[in-house]
């Protein structure tokens, strides 16, 4: 998975690893040059006392310093640029497969999990490919390099290399053998920190709330102890990689000097040639020494390719069709033919052949006790799910044929738990309609009940709004997720529950509003309280995932029990704490 990924989105930027290899290449080349011409100023100039071939040739690796350290500069630059925009086009295409999954695979990754391969794991692999195009292309060229000039300058010596460099890589991989497993493990208890501290922070009012501060505390700690103990593991192989690689650098050198000493005796080995001798062994064992530290950043970044892989490689269950079906005029007429939906896995459905329709003009309430399927029934409207039988139709067309786009502008849904976005009261609003005026825009928070806690913020429709909505109460809150829902003025309006967080009084005049403004829209309400949808022109009642009953509140307290089941027991409810 890794090479695929490299190869693909590596590929618009080939000019500039092309300009890495060949700069890469000149400080390369410069590298092995320098030895050979301090052996000439050794050997030619000092020995023989000759100050004009030490001026020249000093002149020459002068130039070849300079040659060096520009071709190091640019290929790092070109590098550095190829692996910066590399992250960059992953995290994107990572950010763009999570934005069209459908809550399906959402819940299979789960959010910690894909924050973890948006970021982490996408910096692991960006981490691989920046130290690629600064070393690992100078690599191969150093080793080959070196061993060919060593052999020029002495071949008695060249039995040091031919041992040196098999010993050091078989410690080395023995030590990323035994690395790749923990850094393996590392990315998945990477999520589960990532799980713990999203889990406490989306919940920290109930901690505190029920004193569970120590228990969630011991929690974290184990997550974080987990993390801890696996970076330990690795970081214990890692720590005796490089003692390894210096002692033997370290031996190779002394059995250089030594034996070098006897050939410098016997008249067959200059000082100048030992001196790059040795130079270009200490050349040798870096570039291999290079590798390995690249080696250990491989099986890393192996682990996150794979990671980021399966995101990218998996397809949301809920796909555009090839040929998206043209539809009548948008009036709003909602229907489900024997809808049935069950989670992958599931031994029965949630959903077992809903059939309902809801009409122009028209408000349809949904109630059922706690699991019976409310929420899962609304969202195979926008198609958060596809139903896995029957259909769900939106102005006579199925909505697994119509243009995911076009169906989304029918449809303003108000999700169950509301949910605001940082920046402003405006800005919230216009994820409605991007082209909203603000006349508008107070239009909807009038009908939504919201315009007057607006108008009393200094800043108006430019008051702060932070990250959840989180500086505004509940109620407050989900009036503004129902303005939102009314800018784009669509005809067909989904509550999924969304007056739970409101006073009887306010939610009685939201929806006189709504009856008022939206008269021509499709209302399909959600709801607990049975005073939210005492008016519903048809009320739909849910059971374990089927339709028990369907009529007027008149009607089903007549002939439906679990209707009337559900009224008792919340006038009984309102009695005990009147």
């Amino acid at each position: 998975m890794l090479g695929r990924l490299l190869v693909t989105r590596l590929r618009p930027y080939r000019w500039l690893l092309v300009g890495v290899v060949v700069f890469q290449a000149g400080q390369s080349i410069a590298s092995l040059a320098l030895p050979s011409l301090n052996a000439t100023i050794i050997d030619e100039g000092v020995a023989k006392g000759d100050t004009g071939t030490i001026l020249r040739v000093g002149l020459v690796m002068l130039i070849v310093t300079l040659v060096q350290i520009a071709c190091s500069v640019v290929a790092v630059w070109f590098g550095s640029r190829a692996a910066m925009a590399f992250g960059r086009d992953v995290r994107l295409a990572v950010f763009d497969r999570v934005g069209a999954f459908s809550e399906r695979e959402v819940a299979r990754f789960g959010a910690p999990s894909l924050i973890t391969r948006t970021t982490n794991d996408v910096q692991q692999v960006q981490m691989l490919v920046l130290m690629t195009c600064t070393m690992l292309v100078a690599t191969p060229i150093l080793a080959i390099g070196g061993i060919v000039f060593a052999l020029r300058e002495d071949v008695g010596l060249s039995w040091i290399v031919v041992v040196a460099v098999p010993v050091l890589l078989l410690g080395v991989g023995l030590v990323i053998s035994r690395m790749s497993p923990q850094f393996e493990l590392m990315q998945v208890r990477i999520d589960g920190v990532n799980r713990v501290l999203r889990e406490q922070l989306t919940g920290i009012r109930v901690i505190r709330a029920f004193v569970r501060e120590p228990v969630e505390t011991a929690r974290f700690e184990e997550a974080n102890l987990a993390v801890t103990e696996t970076a330990v593991r690795a970081g214990r192989w890692f720590a005796v990689m490089f003692p390894f690689v210096m002692l033997v650098l370290n031996v190779s050198s002394v059995a250089v000097i030594w034996f070098g000493a006897f050939r410098i005796d016997d008249g067959s080995l200059q000082v100048g040639q030992l001196t790059a001798f040795l130079s270009y062994l200490v050349q040798i064992l870096m570039a291999v020494m290079l590798a390995t530290f690249l080696a250990v950043i491989l099986p890393r970044a192996n682990v996150s390719a794979k990671r980021i892989g399966e995101v990218l490689e998996t397809a949301s269950s809920v796909l555009p069709p090839e040929a998206p079906q043209p539809t009548a005029a948008a009036d709003g007429t909602v229907e489900l033919r024997g809808a049935t939906f069950a989670y992958p896995g599931a031994e029965q459905p949630v959903l077992h052949e809903v059939s309902l329709r809801a009409r122009p003009g028209e408000t349809v309430a949904i109630i059922g006790s706690t699991g019976a399927g409310k929420t899962t029934l609304v969202n195979l409207l926008p198609r958060l799910f596809d139903a896995t039988g029957g259909a769900v139709l939106v102005d006579g067309t199925d909505v697994r044929e119509l243009d995911p786009e076009l169906l989304w502008s029918r449809i303003g849904l108000v999700p169950q738990r509301a949910f605001l976005f940082s920046g402003t009261v405006a800005s919230n609003l216009r994820y409605g309609d991007p082209d909203a005026t603000d006349e508008q825009l107070w239009a909807a928070l009038a009908t939504a009940q919201a315009e007057d806690f607006v108008r009393a913020m200094p800043e108006g429709l430019e008051a702060p709004i932070a990250q959840g909505g989180t500086n505004v109460s509940g109620g407050q809150r989900q009036r503004l997720a129902i303005a939102r829902a009314l800018v784009k003025r669509p005809p067909i309006l989904v509550f999924d529950d969304a007056f739970s967080a409101l006073d009887t009084g306010t939610d009685a005049r939201l929806r006189a509003a709504l009856d008022r403004d939206f008269a021509d829209a499709t209302r399909i309400v959600v709801a607990q309280r049975i005073s939210t949808i005492t008016g519903a022109d048809r009320i739909v009642v849910l059971e374990a995932g089927r339709v028990v009953a369907t009529g007027t509140h008149e009607e089903l307290l007549r002939t439906s029990p679990e209707y009337a089941e559900i009224v008792t027991s919340q006038l009984a409810a309102q009695e005990a704490s009147a």
